[in-house]
């Protein structure tokens, strides 16, 4: 599914003794229900697209997008009801300032030219003229100069992350001589632990421990990639160090076949809850996933994942999807629900998602909104018992999935 608005609220009270949801079974499925059926609660199709409600520019996806070139957001018809919009670059997350316009139909930036070599993040929910809330979430990057290459990494510097985060480079162009920059990146903890990269392709660099990381790890990341050769005639530019935090241990257990979660914080249960995953056609992974993102309201378009109708438009359209945490880049998320009221626990009706209760908006008293809450980016998802197959490795930080022996095999430097 595809994702759209807002950052992660952070937990409120942890539950010292076990909670189980055993009689709140109303609710979804995980990536939208068959619109065709009775757990379409009729909101497929309501209303316009977001992209219709809300125009972005530069559009969603943009690479070496010029820094003379203006951001913009408006909506056409209606009002924006808030507008956040962050710029990246070398694991620092800056919020660019910005003011909606009297009228409330446009927003811009402060600044006036775009940083270079960026990435930026646009997250929006607007009203339209019919008072229907609409959220999109935008991204592209801006120009790297001739002859440079950047990596886009993650975590975010100084962020505290869930145990099986996995430090990940995404380079913006194709690295030939991945050995000299392997060389140049340099990954270390703090209990120490050894730590070992791998390529996915060439222009994907991770990098994780054998096991997960220990609750209270402090962990440094040095990228001497400055003038280093990563193909012929493209240097580094970056010459950077930052570290992060590991919080808390905290796995969360899906059973597909026994429509339930399991979850777990220190080695102690805090919750059992009843959830719904893929249906029979469009079945969950198996496998560990990591949360990579998490959105307080998102949108999910079938048509952006391969869920089209015979017209091209998606299967389902829901502009507004409460407590979204992306699992993988495919686009599996777990996530509220509140169009399928008869799933939870009982049967699995998604197209792939993993879905808890939840109400129109979102709301901390259901169970998609107490998991939220006590969430973090980098916390582990496992799903057991689903008829499909495990979640390849490098799709998300999928690479919990791979053996140690058979991870250490992809570095570069043999």
């Amino acid at each position: 599914m595809r994702r759209v608005q807002g950052r992660a609220r952070r937990a409120r009270a942890v539950l010292a003794a076990v909670v189980t949801w055993a009689g709140l079974l109303a609710g979804a499925t995980g990536c939208t229900a068959d619109p065709g059926g009775s757990d379409a609660g009729g909101v497929f199709g309501k209303g316009p697209a977001p992209e219709e409600v809300i125009k972005v520019s530069p559009g969603d996806g943009r690479k070496g997008v010029r820094p003379d070139r203006a951001l913009r957001i408006r909506v056409p018809g209606g009002s924006l009801e808030s507008v956040k919009v962050v710029r990246s670059r070398d694991a620092q997350d800056t919020p660019v300032p910005g003011r909606i316009s009297a009228d409330g139909t446009s927003w811009a930036p402060d600044e006036k030219r775009l940083a270079l070599a960026a990435r930026y993040t646009i997250d929006v929910v607007a009203l339209d003229d019919e008072g229907r809330r609409s959220a999109r979430h935008t991204t592209f990057t801006t120009q790297v100069p001739d002859e440079r290459f950047i990596g886009y990494v993650s975590p975010e510097n100084r962020s505290t992350v869930g145990t099986g985060m996995i430090v990940s480079l995404e380079f913006n162009r194709e690295i030939t001589d991945r050995a000299a920059v392997e060389r140049a990146v340099r990954v270390t903890a703090k209990p120490a632990v050894e730590v070992r990269p791998h390529w996915f392709g060439t222009s994907r660099l991770d990098f994780r421990p054998e096991r997960y990381w220990q609750p209270g790890t402090r962990v440094t990341v040095a990228l001497n990639l400055r003038d280093v050769e990563g193909a012929k005639g493209v240097y580094g530019l970056q010459e950077k160090t930052f570290s992060f935090t590991v919080g808390r241990h905290q796995a969360s257990l899906v059973d597909a076949a026994k429509h339930t979660m399991e979850v777990r914080r220190d080695g102690e249960v805090l919750a059992t809850v009843p959830i719904t995953a893929g249906a029979p056609k469009t079945t969950t992974y198996n496998g560990k996933m990591v949360v990579t993102e998490m959105f307080e309201l998102t949108r999910m378009n079938g048509a952006t994942v391969g869920f089209k109708k015979k017209n091209g438009k998606g299967e389902y359209d829901i502009p507004d999807v409460p407590h979204a945490m992306r699992l993988t880049d495919s686009g599996t998320f777990l996530h509220g629900n509140y169009w399928a009221p008869d799933a939870f626990g009982r049967v699995n009706v998604s197209h792939g998602c993993v879905g808890l209760r939840d109400v129109k908006g979102g709301s901390a008293d259901t169970p998609a909104g107490w998991f939220f809450d006590r969430s973090l980016i980098g916390d582990v998802i496992e799903v057991v018992n689903s008829k499909d197959k495990e979640v390849a490795p490098d799709n998300g930080l999928g690479g919990w999935n791979m053996g140690w022996n058979e991870w250490k095999a992809g570095s570069a430097l043999k």
